[in-house]
């Protein structure tokens, strides 16, 4: 059986896109670690979600696999399994939208709701009283994330999209 070079040549460049925007993610977050839950990782998982739709999920697993190499897989690893694939799951329904402000505006929600989603775990693991203390004690974090990511989405919106889409 022969393949054609160009359906060869594409897999090697999805392959290779998957990788590089997983690295993004990767050295956007780092690269903010050092501000309290003030990342760029929502942004760029809705803008990844609109130009590549389901091929973002790849980009996902990959970025959350080098976390936990990284930095250990925890219990707090475990939420990271779901928590970005919620979001772009959140983009893929809500794709139609193309206003900074709407998305700025989902994204900073999603970073409001981002210490309750990250509780499950704790839930899970702990019962109900582990799940509310590991939720209610990052609420000062969770309304920096919201702001954040509010902030983020709705300054890098346009020019990272059309960044994107020139590229893809």
């Amino acid at each position: 059986m022969q393949t054609n070079h160009t359906d060869h040549s594409n897999k090697v460049i999805q392959i290779v896109t998957i990788g590089v925007l997983s690295a993004i993610l990767l050295v956007g977050q780092l690269g903010l670690a050092f501000l309290p839950n003030i990342e760029i990782v929502s942004t760029l998982i809705i803008l990844y979600t609109l130009t590549y739709k389901r091929q973002v999920f790849p980009i996902i697993m990959i970025f959350v696999l080098l976390e936990g190499i990284i930095f250990g897989f925890g219990i707090w690893w475990i939420s990271y399994l779901y928590i970005w694939n919620i979001l772009a799951l959140i983009v893929l329904v809500l794709h139609k939208m193309d206003s900074a402000i709407l998305w700025a505006v989902v994204s900073g929600i999603y970073g409001l709701l981002f210490g309750a989603l990250c509780a499950i775990p704790y839930l899970i693991s702990g019962g109900p009283g582990a799940a509310f203390a590991y939720w209610s004690a990052g609420i000062p974090y969770d309304i920096l994330h919201c702001g954040g990511n509010f902030t983020l989405t709705l300054v890098l919106y346009r020019p990272l999209l059309g960044l994107l889409k020139r590229y893809r």
